[in-house]
């Protein structure tokens, strides 16, 4: 089984280009699966598993076992997802006759409305950072960038110098499967980021580096520690729990919505490949709901 799954994370990783997060959460999905079988079904060392006799309803009490341990239905599918593309490639490779997997149905997926903050909490959200100070100029600008762009957590930090054009107020972005696309931001990301742009000299002493988000030793930022400071502000704000810097992303997508945006260029914007990821964001909140009832209903 090791060197099945080493041979599988090598295709993906050399010959399908698939990203480091992704062959993690590949290699942890994979691992998990071996773990069930040696432990639960199969009750036997992993030297001695044989795939071939994993059959359709091996995988069905594999996605029961994960849902008794709580996991999210989300969670399931990208389990099931991963099996599938490795008893895909099993069988190209001729290891195994058949995929197992192909048989059964996807779980199907809660439907939850995205969190949506207020323009005022954005705006005080986005007051919180002390942007007289070399890193507080930094928080500042990558939090107006996040709203002006509706970025992802892992493009933000992806960004270089080069990938920014101020004047034009322009900044290319690497988003999922490594496609890459261009994104407006406004004035006051721009005036946020080129104070911090102003000052970042201070900490980076490396010619070399090109991350336009940098830590205090002048090393690019990680994801991890943009949600760490992320969720500093939210407190100092008094903000609702369970904002995140994704919710700046739906924030964006849902106001520009609402200001009559259009449905595709949004989809443009947040980088989404299917219009219908787009959608969720056409819901509307109870207090529009109740202003669209008081318009137009004749007995309101």
């Amino acid at each position: 089984m090791t060197n099945e799954i080493g041979s599988f994370l090598d295709y993906l990783t050399y010959e399908r280009n698939v990203s480091p997060n992704t062959i993690s959460a590949y290699r942890d999905d994979l691992e998990s699966f071996v773990s069930f079988l040696c432990n639960d079904y199969f009750t036997m060392g992993r030297d001695q598993l044989d795939l071939g006799r994993v059959d359709h309803l091996t995988v069905r009490s594999y996605l029961a076992h994960l849902a008794r341990r709580k996991l999210a239905r989300t969670s399931i599918a990208r389990h099931l997802s991963a099996l599938r593309s490795f008893f895909k490639f099993l069988v190209r490779d001729g290891s195994v006759a058949a995929n197992p997997a192909r048989a059964v149905a996807t779980p199907k997926k809660e439907k939850h409305l995205p969190v949506v903050m207020q323009p005022s909490d954005v705006a005080l959200l986005l007051e919180q950072p002390d942007a007289s100070m070399p890193l507080g100029a930094r928080d500042a600008a990558y939090l107006e960038l996040l709203y002006a762009s509706g970025l992802r957590i892992s493009e933000l930090t992806g960004i270089d110098i080069d990938d920014l054009e101020l004047r034009a107020r322009l900044v290319k972005v690497h988003g999922k499967g490594s496609k890459e696309r261009i994104v407006p931001f406004g004035t006051k990301a721009e005036a946020a980021l080129r104070a911090w742009l102003a000052v970042r000299g201070d900490l980076v002493h490396d010619p070399e580096e090109q991350a336009v988000f940098v830590n205090y030793r002048g090393q690019r930022i990680t994801t991890r520690s943009v949600r760490r400071l992320f969720d500093g502000y939210v407190r100092a704000a008094a903000l609702q729990s369970g904002v995140s810097p994704h919710t700046l992303r739906h924030s964006f997508a849902t106001h520009l919505l609402n200001a009559g945006a259009d449905l595709r260029g949004i989809q443009e914007l947040l980088g989404h490949s299917s219009l219908s990821t787009t959608q969720k964001y056409t819901h509307l909140n109870d207090w529009q709901l109740m202003a669209v009832y008081k318009k137009a209903h004749p007995r309101a």
